[in-house]
């Protein structure tokens, strides 16, 4: 099987090779979420509990689940951009400002995601990138630039549906906030929890009559520039796109 990175990673991250972790040794946990630029243009959403959305049982959810990447040009309703954010990302609880209970699950509560968007087309949001700030349900508008969306289809290697679809959610983990509690072995839950979220992405999308595409190839280096994070101690995870059918 020889000795690649992937094996490498997943013997050193073994039980047995962890010391001590942060949170053993006592020291204070990191924020539960990144600090905002108050400066920025911020967007209040809609309450979640006053989102009408369609029924959908979960066996119909479940067998009607794939990957989309074809869509209709018809907008995504701000209502239903906050319950896709909800479902995904939701902060329902916030301990003592050490970690929150969200609509997700998340080894041991960390929750190291922050949730990117790049807009396309969505009543009453203009083009562009924004961050969802989870622990106030508002989104806050990252740049004035006039088409992100020809550079995030060109880091994930011109896969054009990241442009056509209404909006493509983007998210990131703040390594620290996991890695604190579990050390190098962090790094193995952060992506299990990729999964936790994208797939309640693809399950909450069939109740407001979306599609969604996940996306896994993208330029590392590249998206990271884009979200202006360091790639070290904050870096890209995962990407779904979202459209109506």
């Amino acid at each position: 099987m020889g000795n690649g990175i992937g094996l490498v990673f997943m013997e050193q991250t073994k039980h047995r090779q962890l010391g001590p972790s942060d949170q053993v040794r006592g020291r204070i946990p990191p924020p539960v979420e990144l600090e905002v630029d108050m400066e920025l243009p911020q967007v209040d959403l809609p309450r979640p509990d006053e989102v009408e959305i369609g029924r959908i049982t979960l066996r119909d959810a479940i067998e009607r689940r794939r990957s989309v990447r074809d869509y209709l040009k018809a907008p995504l309703s701000l209502e239903e951009l906050s319950c896709l954010l909800w479902c995904t990302q939701g902060v329902k609880e916030v301990v003592q400002g050490i970690c929150t209970i969200r609509t997700v699950p998340s080894a041991g509560a960390r929750h190291a995601f922050e949730t990117y968007l790049l807009v396309n087309n969505v009543t009453g949001l203009s083009p562009g990138l924004y961050r969802f700030l989870a622990t106030r349900h508002s989104l806050v508008r990252l740049s004035g630039e006039k088409q992100p969306a020809d550079r995030v289809v060109h880091a994930c290697f011109g896969q054009d549906f990241v442009r056509t679809g209404a909006v493509t959610f983007i998210w990131t983990a703040v390594a620290y906030r996991m890695t604190w509690r579990y050390g190098e072995r962090g790094y193995r839950y952060i992506h299990l929890d990729a999964g936790h979220v994208c797939q309640n992405l693809y399950l909450s999308a069939l109740s407001i009559g979306c599609g969604a595409c996940a996306i896994a190839a993208f330029d590392d280096d590249e998206m990271n520039r884009i979200l202006e994070i360091d790639g070290k101690d904050h870096f890209t995870v995962y990407l779904c796109s979202v459209g109506k059918v």
